[in-house]
């Protein structure tokens, strides 16, 4: 955290703060345990437990003396996505799932008429000894499979179509 960086914390859905990392700085914080932390703010003290972390969406479940809070972090590149309004445009589902690069698929996940969820394993493409499991980007239904376990692609070959 740089020393001007704000970050946004949305708690339970509702309450905005703001904090620096002078804001963290004037904080005691001290580790007593696996996720768990005692603090003391403004002469206040705090029991701390860090029940569930998501790097990926920044967001965090923590426990502050026994009472749940939701957390979710914005740094200033979400905080700019949401002053130009683009937190607001609905994302589309790609229809077209090609390869990402060339491989050998190992696994077909998915048959025809399968409905899947946002994140859902499509299939298991081996490309440099690395296993990559290629996901759904939201909710659709399999409409077509263009390849069989074996099959070796190039990159950009269709390999599923959605709808």
């Amino acid at each position: 955290m740089s020393e001007n960086e704000k970050y946004k914390l949305v708690i339970n859905d509702h309450h905005e703060f703001e904090l620096t990392a002078e804001d963290l700085s004037a904080t005691d914080l001290l580790a007593v345990g696996p996720n768990q932390y005692h603090i003391i703010k403004d002469q206040v003290s705090y029991n701390l437990n860090i029940k569930s972390f998501d790097l990926e969406r920044k967001y965090i479940v923590i426990n502050v003396d026994g009472k749940d809070f939701h957390v979710d972090i914005k740094d200033k590149y979400d905080q700019l996505i949401n002053k130009l309004g683009l937190s607001a445009v609905t994302s589309q589902v790609e229809k077209d799932v090609k390869a990402p690069m060339p491989g050998l698929v190992l696994e077909v996940k998915v048959k025809v008429g399968d409905e899947v969820e946002e994140g859902d394993g499509l299939l298991i493409l081996e490309a440099m000894k690395m296993e990559n499991v290629i996901k759904s980007s939201g909710k659709a239904t399999i409409r077509s499979i263009h390849i069989d376990k074996g099959n070796t692609v190039d990159k950009g070959q269709l390999l599923i179509e959605m709808e």
